[in-house]
C-alpha cells in the first residue's frame, strides 16, 4: 500500500472517529464471513458502522485525533471496530448476543463519549435502555397522569349521570 493511500485510509478513519460518540473495539478471530456479514447486516439496520482496519493505520488515526490511548494495548490480533454516533447500547447488544452464542466475536473494549470501558463491561453496557427505550418511559410516566386525571372526570360524569337517573326514576314513580 502507497503512502498516499495510507494518509487516506487515515483521514477517513479520523472522520469515522470525529463522526462517533462511542468507538467499540471486537476480536473477530475465528468468526466465519457468514457470521461477520450477519453481524454487518445487524450494525446496520442499528445505524452503526462496522469497519475492519489495519491496527497500525487505526493506531495513527487514533494519536492524530485524540486521547485514545487505552486502545493502544487492545491493538493486537483481527480487530474489528463498531462506529455509532447516537445508539451505543445496539452495538453492544449484538457482540454480546453473538459472542453468548458462539463464543468467537470478544469484546475488547469501547471509549464512550470520551470515556474508556474494559471488556468486563459489556455486560453492563449492553443491560442499558436505549434511547428510544428512555423516551418511551419518559412519553408512558408524563401520559399517565394525564390518564388518571381522564378517568377521574369520566368516573364523575358517569357518577353524575347515575344520580341523575335515579332522581328521574323517583320523579317518575
Amino acid at each position: 500500500m502507497k503512502k498516499e493511500e495510507k494518509g487516506e485510509i487515515i483521514e477517513q478513519i479520523k472522520e469515522l472517529i470525529n463522526n462517533s460518540s462511542a468507538m467499540l473495539l471486537v476480536n473477530y478471530s475465528g468468526v466465519s464471513v457468514a457470521d461477520i456479514n450477519k453481524i454487518r447486516a445487524d450494525f446496520r439496520k442499528e445505524g452503526v458502522t462496522y469497519k475492519v482496519l489495519k491496527n497500525t493505520l487505526f493506531k495513527k488515526a487514533l494519536e492524530q485525533t485524540g486521547d485514545f490511548g487505552k486502545f493502544n494495548n487492545q491493538l493486537v490480533g483481527m480487530i474489528g471496530v463498531a462506529f455509532t454516533s447516537e445508539n451505543f447500547v445496539a452495538p453492544a447488544k449484538i457482540i454480546k448476543k453473538y459472542n453468548e452464542e458462539k463464543q468467537k466475536l470478544s469484546f475488547k473494549g469501547c471509549y464512550l463519549d470520551g470515556n474508556f470501558y474494559g471488556a468486563d463491561q459489556l455486560n453492563t453496557i449492553a443491560s442499558m435502555p436505549t434511547k428510544e427505550e428512555i423516551m418511551s418511559g419518559i412519553v408512558g410516566s408524563i401520559a399517565a397522569p394525564a390518564t388518571g386525571i381522564v378517568g377521574a372526570i369520566n368516573a364523575v360524569i358517569r357518577d353524575l349521570v347515575s344520580v341523575i337517573d335515579e332522581i328521574s326514576k323517583r320523579e317518575a314513580a
